[in-house]
């Protein structure tokens, strides 16, 4: 699903424009990148968390040439942890249907 899906999709089922609905959709994802770029956590409850983390150095390998190691250097990232509803509908998928 691509965010112009998802105005879609609220717009039919909410009788709002798509112009209306896009706007609200892109500003709450420009606050919750503001808030991930400060280093703060987002909690969505029932859905996840957002999280920023620090991925440590760690020593990495080109694998077209093997015997030459790379030092990764640390990096912040952003890690996202389902909710317990959400974890509990995506358990409920076939995997061979994926």
């Amino acid at each position: 699903m691509t965010k112009r899906d998802l105005v879609v999709k609220i717009a039919s089922e909410t009788n709002l424009t798509q112009n209306d609905v896009a706007s609200v959709v892109q500003k709450t994802l420009d606050y919750m990148a503001d808030e991930l770029a400060e280093g703060k956590n987002i909690e969505l409850r029932n859905f996840g968390v957002f999280e920023v983390k620090v991925r440590k150095s760690r020593k990495g390998r080109n694998p077209n040439d093997p015997g030459n190691e790379v030092i990764i250097p640390e990096r912040v990232v952003v890690k996202f942890r389902a909710g317990k509803e959400l974890k509990a509908r995506v358990d409920k998928i076939d995997p061979k249907a994926v």
